[in-house]
């Protein structure tokens, strides 16, 4: 069972902080309970946090002189003023339980993120059911390299950051928009990105009506003096900003009167190559190192927020060609029998079917892609679609579901969804099995993607890779 967000907002937040020294958060490890744990000892709180497991993100705070510890106990959040919690924990948490009986006030990491972007001038929030670390991840290469210094909250680590976030200067905040739990009412963007909408998080979300409406809510919160960014192609993303009162930046490749719109799009080696127009003048060259027609919407998200806060178009382009992705987003892992391996955190049908028809204008022969589904009702409720996700591949290796928060109550298993996506999948509980198959059967003209949020990560340590 999971803890709700707080909706206190950030005037309450900062009245509660007021005079306040000490500030805990539950789950620090976390790649943005870590960022806004360092961004708030760099603030000149006292921080202290707990995490189950010990890893390069808590030694690092440590270094920072950041106390971490690795048992979840009262004791723990002794001395705290506030406490920063993420919705994963449980409400009898120790440390949640005390400072709730303590009167000590617990804030969700949602609602504190809202509290501390309000910080910035430019507040950019990339939301979006598909591609939101991506996009993120180009924006803060954009900025980086411009020598904005932005500060980034990002879902997956980026070679410019050398990690998932960066803590820079007051002017620009990028961040991830998180819409699972309408995580994102909390932010307070000024500039609303809206990627794509379609059904996800099915246990939470229950139609299309309620996705729409939040993510319509969410672009509201830029006020009307913002900017709502959105995919001119995705009509579930114009549906949701209909009644919306800010700017509206449109951005997309098939309409004709999308204010950034990608034309001339070609492949070289899978990696895409554009000209941008802006209100059909010549704006900017655009050659991506990362390959797929989904990372022509992500750049061209990215090229208008860049462009909405002041950068210039060769900033961007330069920027988005530096960009060679974002970690688990088809992330090179080595070579097996001379084939290319990669890691994708891909889990819904459409970011499968993204992901592999990228590949599949790469020139490789063979695509093998290993595919561990996530959560029970994802799997269910959109198992038709997963059965023609993998149209690309030519073979797939099915792996257990992972359940992450769920029990198994739907009816619904690897081996089920196999037989649906037909004769070219094939059901293996095994990693080692899996891992002597592809072994057994890659060559150096082939390709492997280890596909899904789980942790079928797991299986990189059962392959003999070369770099």
């Amino acid at each position: 069972m999971s803890t709700p967000n707080t909706h206190y907002g950030a005037a309450a937040i900062a009245q509660m902080l007021d005079g306040a020294k000490h500030i805990h958060f539950i789950g620090i490890g976390g790649v943005m309970m870590s960022s806004l744990a360092l961004i708030t000892h760099s603030r000149g709180f006292s921080v202290s946090g707990t995490d189950r497991t010990r890893t390069a993100v808590t030694d690092s705070l440590a270094a920072d002189g950041i106390l971490v510890h690795y048992e979840h106990s009262e004791a723990a959040a002794h001395g705290a003023d506030m406490v920063i919690y993420t919705v994963a924990i449980s409400p009898d948490n120790p440390e949640y339980a005390y400072a709730k009986a303590e009167g000590i006030p617990c804030v969700s990491r949602a609602d504190y993120l809202g509290y501390i972007m309000m910080g910035y001038a430019h507040r950019v929030g990339i939301a979006g059911m598909h591609g939101k670390s991506t996009c993120t991840s180009m924006c803060a290469q954009i900025f980086v390299d411009a020598g904005a210094d932005p500060t980034v909250l990002s879902g997956a680590t980026t070679a410019c950051m050398n990690g998932a976030y960066r803590i820079g200067g007051k002017h620009h905040f990028v961040f991830e928009a998180c819409e699972y739990m309408d995580s994102f009412l909390d932010f307070n963007p000024s500039i609303a990105v809206l990627l794509n909408v379609e059904m996800e998080h099915v246990d939470y979300f229950k139609s299309m009506e309620q996705i729409r409406s939040s993510f319509g809510r969410y672009a509201d919160l830029t006020g009307e003096s913002g900017f709502a960014v959105v995919n001119a192609d995705d009509p579930e993303v114009m549906a949701s900003v209909e009644q919306y009162l800010g700017g509206v930046v449109t951005f997309g490749v098939d309409n004709a009167y999308a204010t950034f719109r990608a034309v001339n799009v070609a492949y070289e080696n899978g990696y895409p190559v554009f000209d941008v127009l802006l209100d059909g003048e010549p704006f900017a060259h655009i050659a991506l190192s990362v390959p797929g027609k989904h990372n022509v919407y992500n750049a061209l998200a990215a090229a208008a927020s860049a462009h909405l806060c002041g950068l210039c178009a060769e900033d961007i382009a330069g920027g988005l060609h530096n960009f060679r992705g974002a970690g688990r987003r088809m992330e090179f892992k080595g070579k097996l029998n001379g084939a290319d391996v990669f890691d994708d955190y891909g889990h819904h049908p459409t970011e499968v079917a993204a992901t592999l028809q990228g590949m599949s204008k790469m020139g490789y022969e063979r695509i093998f892609c290993v595919f561990q589904p996530h959560t029970y009702s994802r799997t269910a409720q959109l198992a038709d679609q997963f059965a023609g996700a993998f149209a690309d591949a030519d073979h797939v290796i099915l792996v257990d579901i992972y359940a992450a928060r769920e029990k198994d109550s739907k009816g619904i298993s690897s081996a089920k969804l196999a037989s649906k996506v037909g004769a070219k999948a094939t059901y293996q509980p095994d990693f080692d099995k899996v891992a002597q198959k592809l072994c057994t059967e890659v060559t150096a003209r082939d390709a492997v993607v280890v596909m899904g949020a789980g942790d079928v990560y797991r299986l990189f340590d059962k392959l003999p890779l070369e770099k």
